[in-house]
């Protein structure tokens, strides 16, 4: 006898989602297991390389087969790779920190965005890219560029921008992992001195360990707390922006119609650094939710990758990586001052 009750509703719908998403998921599978491969055994950027590999595929995204999944895993794949890096925050590392440290990071990430903003504008830009690369810049790189982009207001560049941004700030990324060690040793830095300043300006977690770790392990283990700090700065930035970007909606526009005020991702993110705060999260737990984390932004940044064509990318212009390049030269401006200030 057929069951037609909720359960076999509810798997009928789950094989026709499955049966819609399944090619374009797939295919952005393979993308992310590749250029973790590349990572593993020629240390180049998983990021970068998921990237440049879902660039090249972008023929892929005509495909009405693909076209859905890859669509999915750009949106709804970032954002829940978004919300579990709240696992990793909690309040003990601002206390740890001490409020000195904690102060200089906010200015330095509120500053940095700021600046990108009023840059941006006199480059005859929107706010919104400034926002987006200052953002990316002052918090995570590129899981900020993608957190930041998913409550940003839609036009036909948005795309085009997140995939430039995502890019930008890893290479710069990489080679401030490769020349800020290099730095630090110039100016005689102590480790906690070099930890500081490496976590408080290097883009991206994964070259933050990269450089920490390569002055010594004392540095390493400052600047990736550093470097937490900074990420936990990422749900008041996209609550401010939320505010902002519902203030400037016309006022004809319906309350149904504005984007929430604090989206839901963000709400998870919140919900479990204060579990982790708590001690409601088994560093098991904790350590398995970040390694997930890190496979859906590889699987979402694989699916924009694709979702972007080089042409485009091509009409970005020279503007843009001056804008990011002068964001990076501020906020390590600031906290290389800050450090030499507070450090010791």
């Amino acid at each position: 006898m057929a069951d037609n009750g909720p359960a076999a509703d509810t798997l009928t719908r789950l094989r026709r989602f499955f049966d819609i998403n399944k090619y374009g998921l797939l295919v952005c599978a393979l993308i992310a297991t590749a250029a973790q491969f590349l990572a593993e055994h020629y240390g180049a950027p998983a990021m970068l390389m998921a990237l440049l590999i879902g660039i090249a595929f972008h023929f892929l995204t005509e495909d009405p087969r693909m076209a859905s999944g890859i669509d999915l895993t750009a949106k709804k794949v970032l954002r829940f790779g978004v919300a579990i890096l709240g696992a990793r925050i909690s309040a003990d590392m601002l206390i740890g920190l001490g409020w000195q440290m904690v102060l200089l990071l906010v200015l330095a990430v509120a500053g940095t965005i700021l600046f990108g903003v009023a840059v941006a504008r006199l480059m005859g830009r929107s706010w919104h890219f400034g926002a987006l690369s200052g953002g990316s810049v002052a918090i995570c790189g590129a899981s900020a560029a993608m957190a930041i982009a998913a409550i940003l207001p839609k036009d036909k560049d948005s795309e085009r921008n997140l995939i430039f941004v995502v890019m930008g700030v890893t290479i710069l990324s990489t080679i401030a992992m490769i020349f800020y060690p290099i730095l630090t040793s110039m100016l005689a830095f102590t480790d906690l001195q070099s930890g500081t300043f490496l976590g408080g300006t290097i883009h991206d977690v994964a070259q933050v360990v990269g450089a920490g770790f390569s002055v010594s392990v004392p540095a390493g283990e400052m600047a990736t707390l550093v470097k937490l700090i900074r990420v936990t700065m990422l749900a008041p930035v996209i609550l401010v922006l939320s505010l902002v970007i519902r203030n400037q909606m016309s006022g004809d526009v319906s309350e149904a119609g504005r984007p929430p005020l604090l989206p839901l991702f963000v709400i998870a993110f919140l919900v479990l650094a204060a579990a982790n705060t708590f001690g409601l999260v088994p560093e098991a737990l904790g350590r398995l939710l970040a390694e997930i984390s890190r496979w859906a932004l590889l699987f979402a940044v694989a699916a924009v990758g694709m979702k972007t064509s080089l042409k485009s990318m091509l009409q970005v212009g020279g503007q843009a990586i001056l804008l990011i390049v002068l964001e990076t030269l501020f906020i390590g401006t600031i906290v290389l001052v800050g450090t030499i200030v507070i450090v010791r």
